[in-house]
């Protein structure tokens, strides 16, 4: 099992290497000089150069990505311009925000689509298949960002009974003290029911936003997988042994079926993790996606390259994560390894 990890950690170093590079030639691609924008639309020319060296603009690209190189073997990320942080201590802070929103998120639509996907594929073509189809393509067809805007109209404007979405936590509360940089676990690692109250009805719509939105690849993927397994040999020999429906279906058919429902619950976590900017935004989320996003207007280059080498490390991790929970739902595709 070691030998396996760590051969998929080194053979992931160079996929890093090469998010390394690109990100480092994209960054300068891109249009507008970030020296005149940092220092002001009055800046003179003098001035504008000044921002220029300070900022390492005025070498050539290989000595930009010798220096680059340079500071990230340091564990130096660079510093932040828009807040003028180290890169390293704005994802250390922002990062944890973005994991408990999308991992909420996440959670919640696992536990409503994988039982809702079941009873599609156990009751096919029944009323409950087409009411799951239905829920499923609405909360896919909305825009995430509309679907936050029109829960924040309804359950805070018109019902008033969301708080409101000014990010993690009321402003009139203190922070819980960090240990894992979650305020749930946070609060309560603190013993602050109040903190802990008030972060979780800060968590609520965000949370469902993200849920309706990812709940149709994971329906439809655990309906699919479910009607391969209730179709296969081994259910059939199970039914034919006498097996209780409930047996075939959870200890047999289900388990088997979890397998491409793990895969696609870690693709849709590496992609909300980066994307959920739209939700931050909405709900003012101080998250890791609207960190990089302002960084990225303003053409600020290291929260970028810090944000983009983040998400790589994350996605190595996850799949490497999925592989080991494989061998937990199936063994055989452990001793298969």
């Amino acid at each position: 099992m070691l030998r396996a990890i760590l051969s998929r950690l080194l053979g992931a170093l160079p996929s890093l290497a090469g998010v390394v590079v690109v990100t480092f030639i994209l960054m300068r691609a891109l249009p507008g000089d970030p020296a005149a924008f940092f220092a002001g639309a009055a800046a003179t020319p003098e001035a504008v150069e000044e921002v220029r060296k300070r900022m390492g603009l005025d070498q050539n690209l290989a000595q930009q990505f010798v220096r680059y190189m340079s500071e990230l073997a340091r564990g130096d990320l660079g510093q932040s311009l828009t807040t003028g942080q180290p890169v390293s201590r704005e994802i250390v802070t922002r990062l944890p925000a973005s994991l408990e929103l999308t991992l909420s998120g996440l959670l919640l639509a696992a536990f409503i689509a994988i039982p809702l996907g079941v009873l599609a594929a156990t009751h096919q073509n029944s009323w409950i298949d087409h009411a799951s189809r239905i829920v499923t393509t609405a909360g896919v067809s909305l825009p995430i960002f509309f679907t936050g805007l029109l829960l924040i109209y309804i359950f805070y404007y018109k019902l008033g009974w969301a708080p409101s979405p000014i990010g993690r936590l009321d402003p009139y509360l203190a922070e819980p003290a960090p240990v894992t940089g979650f305020y749930l676990i946070d609060s309560l690692i603190a013993r602050d029911l109040g903190v802990f109250a008030a972060s979780l009805k800060q968590l609520v719509l965000p949370s469902i936003t993200i849920a309706i939105f990812v709940m149709a690849p994971l329906a439809r993927m655990t309906r699919a997988a479910m009607l391969g397994a209730l179709s296969s040999d081994y259910v059939r020999t199970a039914r034919a042994l006498g097996l209780s429906r409930t047996t075939v279906v959870y200890r047999y058919a289900l388990q088997n079926a979890l397998l491409p429902v793990v895969t696609t619950l870690g693709m849709v976590f590496s992609f909300l993790l980066g994307a959920n900017v739209l939700v931050e935004k909405v709900f003012s989320w101080p998250g890791i996606g609207s960190f990089a996003i302002e960084a990225l207007v303003a053409s600020d280059y290291a929260p970028v390259q810090g944000f983009v080498l983040t998400m790589a490390v994350l996605y190595v991790m996850l799949n490497l994560a999925i592989d080991l929970l494989y061998s937990v739902i199936d063994p055989r595709v452990g001793v298969a390894q």
